[in-house]
């Protein structure tokens, strides 16, 4: 359990302004201020002893029923406090009408007027009175459990310890990527030899192969490495990796069987058609098939499949990973590896691999005696070496290993035994925000692939990042990431073409080791048709916190989530065509949640005044967002993926605390009505940060409303696009339509892009000059597309952008010349050479496509670089292009030139006989019309 950071997170509130003011208005109950008061006090006290308590309670089952006690209080205080919290939001946003035109002036208004966290009674009616009484007794009677949990404290003689790293952010590394196993050759060896050979005919046609061991000990990571080697990839038709995991859910198996056949699973209903599906897959076929984590030995599970599989190519093999032998004769296998402890010298070596990761050799010499030590109450276990490794990689002294060395936590014998003890330091070690942030992650089930960055947000969404700004904000979740990573709660990481960390997941025995510590809080659902596990029916409905649900078809919401009116988060996937109907009656009880994932958004959602994440996701259905969406005033991001909305309704500007919005809709003019809102709704929303489309800009008409956005203030935006597309049955005139697109050149110049925009996409830019003026002073744009701005007749002054890396300009139809004024030098005066110019300093990559009436292009000057940088030139559908500047193929930094559908150029770069192959032979890749020309004939 993490209660120091349930206590902390609680006596914050308790201490914070708001409260101080509150004790003058808890008139209305005798004494209350007193109470809030003590409760203080008290939790101040037991705050100092936490961290005794929580490394005792492993050995003391005495004071772990005290901390579950504390927990409880403490849990229960924090929902008073988000009644309270609650209310006030609700008189805050009641009486506010929707459809008011000034409904933002008097939401604002009464945001000033309205008295905070507990508002007097001068700010209630009578209904509002008697709930202010109610809170306040829940807050005296919680107070008298306080007070008797403070003294009970005193009976377990708790110290106080000083967390020297609880004030300070978490040191973090580079992840050390562990390529090699270490003393695993015999059985990777072995392993290898029985996928790879052949059998004779008295023996199965298909191989059942089983490696058995306790957790942690490296069955999978060995059979990740053999289904990735490359004579086993080529000695099978098909492989196939399913992650079992301790719930035998035959559809979903049966499904990950197909998606991994054909990379996606047909929607059938029941088990034998989807079994019929694989046995029409792998039919004289040989494949691979890996079940990783199996841990139930009831055969009536495993008939069914056996049978199917059976049918497969002689020499097929199925690889079972288990700790229960019971499921090896369970599965009649043929072959049984049985995975035992690494040697002390080789748990050493993976040991140092992360203990000593950029440490000098004068201090990892004078460490290694302890570190031996160390090594050897791992018992042999390669995970439990690598997260004491992780851990002591921030232990710089001698001391403070000899501390991990002497703990009582290598004697914990509870559950994994020997493995939960160095999980246990590591995460002791931890400061409380951080342990909270690693409980978060037993939301998601076993082997599910984690998206760091949707995990930041939920951290966020939860309140376990310190709140600041919105950029410092993602900075301290990224830090946080890493820091579980570089401890090793994190493995299996997922890279970016950048090779940054994008997704990871966890460990099964660190995912059991969480849910050990968080209990009934956390809980992922599988729920495939209209049955529900045992433990479902068993879970503790009201101390469910937080949940994440996979509903498949014909399945409803199990009765533990319809209960549990304490949920904070919960995450929605779901195969159900009409999902809102399911969640309409169910979303007015969920007033503490904070973050919801789904495909459907009904209006009842805006009640939830309390969210601060929506992410919804592949409902192509969903053309509207909730009409009464302004009342979520606390909302933070609002993500929509895959989802093609009208319009914005009336309401999103109240939105202030919006930090991520995934676009913004502008309707046509009149079309809704008063239900959508105009491009003057962006005003206030200064907070937005990261990416944001603003879709329609083709529907605006005046360039006051387009001033109106303010989007020059919107400073932590990188990345915009602008789309000037419009609706078009919108009742408008063709004169109309005209005089429209005339504007886009005055509109484009009022919507200024703030100074910090890195990417910068136009579409559909019906403007016949330039674009607007702002484009060549964002200093730090990179990346810059232009798509299907067909009326512009100049190529644009782009090159004195000084960090423009990228540009890419699609379907500029009307172009016909490009000089001078693209390289941005129409004013430059040749002299000396001292005085030359560079144009499009730093550009890598230039993509031009769509120029169909391009003819000439040149350098008329003769004293400027340009595009020194330059890596790769594509063109395409250039018809009428005559040439290229000499100068820009002439660089030795080219390195790739695309040519397609340019016949003119076709004839002149035609390899050893054309007029211009002399100018291009140098460059290593060259393509035209899709044949590799260098090293070949066209």
């Amino acid at each position: 359990m993490v209660v120091d950071t349930i206590v902390s997170f609680v006596l914050e509130q308790l201490i914070s302004a708001a409260v101080e003011e509150t004790k003058e208005r808890l008139r209305l109950v005798k004494g209350v201020g007193k109470e809030v008061k003590r409760l203080s006090d008290n939790f101040q006290a037991i705050q100092a002893v936490l961290i005794d308590a929580e490394q005792r309670q492993v050995k003391e089952a005495q004071v772990r029923r005290w901390l579950e006690k504390l927990k409880d209080a403490s849990y229960d205080m924090e929902d008073v406090l988000d009644e309270c919290n609650t209310s006030r939001l609700k008189l805050l946003i009641e009486g506010v009408d929707d459809d008011d035109e000034n409904a933002d002036r008097v939401f604002q208004k009464k945001k000033k007027t309205v008295c905070s966290f507990f508002p007097a009674a001068s700010c209630f009616g009578f209904k509002q009175i008697f709930l202010h009484r109610d809170i306040a007794l829940k807050i005296k009677a919680i107070d008298k459990r306080l007070d008797d949990i403070a003294k009970q404290k005193d009976m377990f003689n708790l110290n106080v310890v000083r967390n020297p790293e609880k004030s300070e952010r978490m040191q973090t590394t580079s992840l050390i990527n562990v390529s090699e196993v270490r003393g695993r050759d015999e059985e990777m060896n072995i392993l290898k030899s029985k996928l790879l050979c052949e059998f004779g005919e008295e023996q199965h046609a298909i191989q059942i192969i089983s490696m058995v061991g306790m957790g942690g000990i490296g069955k999978t990571t060995l059979a990740q490495f053999v289904y990735n080697d490359s004579c086993v990839i080529n000695n099978f038709d098909k492989r196939m990796w399913v992650c079992v995991s301790d719930n035998f859910d035959e559809f979903r198996i049966a499904k990950a069987i197909i998606e991994a056949l054909e990379g996606s699973a047909p929607n059938l209903g029941e088990l034998q058609s989807l079994l019929q599906h694989i046995y029409a897959s792998i039919v004289g076929k040989r494949f691979f098939l890996v079940l990783d984590d199996v841990w139930t030995d009831d055969y009536s599970k495993w008939e069914p499949f056996h049978n199917c599989l059976m049918h497969g190519l002689r020499g097929s093999k199925i690889l079972v990973t288990t700790r229960n032998e019971k499921v090896v004769r369970m599965m009649e296998s043929t072959d049984v590896i049985s995975i035992k402890e690494l040697s002390e010298q080789e748990c050493w070596w993976l040991f140092k691999r992360f203990a000593f990761f950029g440490r000098p050799p004068s201090e990892c010499e004078q460490l290694v005696e302890i570190g031996q030590k160390i090594v050897g109450n791992c018992k042999g276990l390669p995970l439990a070496a690598k997260t004491i490794g992780s851990l002591l990689r921030f232990k710089r002294t001698r001391e403070e290993w000899e501390s991990v060395l002497n703990s009582e936590m290598w004697w914990f014998e509870e559950l994994e035994k020997y493995l939960f003890a160095p999980l246990l330091l590591s995460y002791n070690d931890l400061p409380s925000m951080i342990k909270q942030c690693f409980l978060y992650c037993t939301v998601f089930p076993k082997d599910y692939n984690i998206e760091k960055d949707e995990l930041i947000k939920l951290w966020m969404a939860q309140g376990y990042i310190e709140q600041k700004g919105n950029k410092e904000m993602e900075i301290i979740g990224q830090e946080y990431f890493d820091c579980l990573a570089t401890r090793s709660f994190f493995q299996d990481f997922v890279h970016d073409d950048e090779g940054t960390v994008i997704g990871c997941k966890m460990h099964d025995i660190v995912h059991d080791f969480a849910r050990y510590l968080t209990k009934n809080e956390y809980l992922s659902i599988e729920v495939d048709g209209s049955e529900v596990s045992q433990s479902l029916i068993n879970t503790c409905q009201e101390e469910l916190r937080h949940s994440i649900l996979f509903l498949g078809y014909n399945a409803s919401l199990p009765v533990c989530i319809y209960n549990a009116k304490k949920l904070r988060s919960l995450l929605i996937y779901s195969s159900l065509y009409d999902l809102s109907a399911v969640l309409r009656y169910f979303f007015d009880q969920l007033t503490c949640l904070r973050a919801l994932r789904t495909e459907e958004l009904p209006e009842t959602c805006c009640e939830l005044c309390n969210l601060q994440t929506i992410e919804i996701e592949e409902c192509s259905n969903l053309r509207r967002l909730p009409q009464r969406i302004g009342k979520l005033v606390n909302l933070r991001h609002l993500i929509f993926v895959d989802v093609y909305l009208d319009y914005m309704p009336k309401g999103i500007e109240r939105l202030t605390c919006l930090r991520t919005l995934s676009e913004f809709v502008v309707s046509g003019r009149g079309k809704y009505g008063n239900k959508a809102c105009n491009l003057e709704g962006m005003r206030d929303l200064n907070n937005l940060r990261g990416s944001l489309i603003i879709r329609g800009l083709g529907n605006v008409t005046s360039i006051d409303e387009a001033k109106t956005t303010n989007l020059d203030k919107k400073k932590n935006l990188v990345h915009l696009e602008l789309r000037f597309n419009k609706e078009k049955d919108d009742g408008a005139g063709e004169a109309m339509n005209l005089e429209n697109e005339v504007n886009h050149e005055a509109i484009s110049e009022a919507l200024q892009a703030p100074p910090n925009i890195e990417s910068l996409e136009m579409c559909y830019y019906k403007g016949k000059t330039a674009l607007p003026s702002w484009v060549v002073l964002l200093n730090k744009l990179k990346k810059l597309y232009l798509t299907h701005c067909n009326n512009c007749e100049i190529m644009p002054s782009l090159g004195k952008l000084p960090s423009l890396e990228i540009l890419q300009i699609i379907g500029m139809r009307s172009v016909k010349r490009v000089g001078d004024e693209f390289w941005g030098i129409e004013n430059h005066h040749s002299s000396s050479s001292s005085s030359s110019i560079v144009a499009f300093p730093k550009l890598k990559k230039l993509t031009l496509r769509g120029l169909y009436e391009w003819e000439e292009w040149e350098i008329e000057k003769e004293d400027i670089a340009v595009m020194p940088q330059l890596i790769s030139l594509e063109l395409g559908s250039c018809s009428k292009l005559k040439s290229l500047p000499v100068d820009l193929l002439r660089s030795q930094k080219l390195k790739m030139l695309e040519i397609y559908n340019c016949p003119i150029l076709k004839e002149r770069f035609k390899k050893d006989v054309g007029e211009d192959w002399a100018k291009i032979f140098h460059i290593p890749n060259i393509q035209i019309n899709g044949h590799n020309v260098q090293g070949g004939s066209l």
